[in-house]
């Protein structure tokens, strides 16, 4: 078994220790002929011992985190993380698409351990507390990625195609999009605010990728599509 390998769309790739191993539209895995996507986005290579994951695109960004939700890192251009866990998850997204891989390694250097599932009628991740329909909305954005089970790549709906899965008015929904970037923002997620302390334009894409890979939403929350559809504010 090679000590590392990359998971995507259900094809194994075994990246040699020798080399770089680079993910793009032109790389040794050839993700998509995305026009917003690097020819070489991100690369894995070994030094010193150490598997890493390279940014080595000039406008993208990545979230990478254990498989546990545990750890969360969102890699900017430029940055490198060392891969050290059994098996890191990967999400970008490049125009309108978003996509996943899985990396894996044989003798990780570290184990990771899953939360307990929250069992309240609000969810809290750290100090910030979701109530069901701040919940749904983002299950809502990010059910295409939930109901694809797997590595491969999604569309992430817009705010109407959000809104009217919800039942809701876009200005509802908005407000509510707002609420939940801001409570994200102020406990530290990245990527969620633009310069100036205004809201990222990509937003949509960045909270999907921090939802599913820290586990606050999952394909078990799915029914609260139907359960908060037109309710009420609480």
């Amino acid at each position: 078994m090679a000590e590392l390998t990359i998971d995507f769309c259900g094809e194994w790739y075994e990246p040699s220790p020798e080399s770089v191993f680079s993910i793009g539209r032109e790389g040794d895995i050839e993700v998509d002929d995305n026009p917003y996507l690097h020819r070489k986005f991100l690369e894995v290579s070994k030094y010193d011992g150490i598997w890493w994951l390279t940014n080595a695109g000039t406008m993208l960004s990545a979230t990478i985190a254990d498989a546990a939700g545990g750890m969360q890192a969102w890699m900017a251009p430029g940055a490198r993380v060392p891969l050290v866990f059994q098996q890191t998850n990967v999400i970008f997204t490049a125009g309108p698409t978003t996509y996943e891989f899985s990396v894996h390694l044989d003798s990780p250097a570290f184990t990771s351990q899953s939360r307990e599932d929250d069992s309240a009628g609000s969810t809290t991740i750290g100090p910030v507390v979701f109530t069901p329909s701040q919940k749904a909305l983002i299950v809502a954005l990010a059910e295409p990625m939930l109901r694809r089970g797997g590595t491969g790549f999604s569309s992430i709906p817009s705010s109407a195609q959000a809104a009217k899965r919800l039942g809701w008015a876009l200005t509802r929904f908005n407000r509510k999009l707002d609420n939940v970037c801001d409570k994200l923002d102020r406990v530290g997620v990245v990527g969620l605010r633009g310069g100036g302390g205004k809201l990222a334009t990509n937003r949509r894409a960045r909270l999907v990728e921090h939802a599913v890979t820290s586990h606050l939403v999952t394909p078990d929350d799915l029914p609260l599509l139907e359960s908060q559809r037109g309710m009420e504010d609480e």
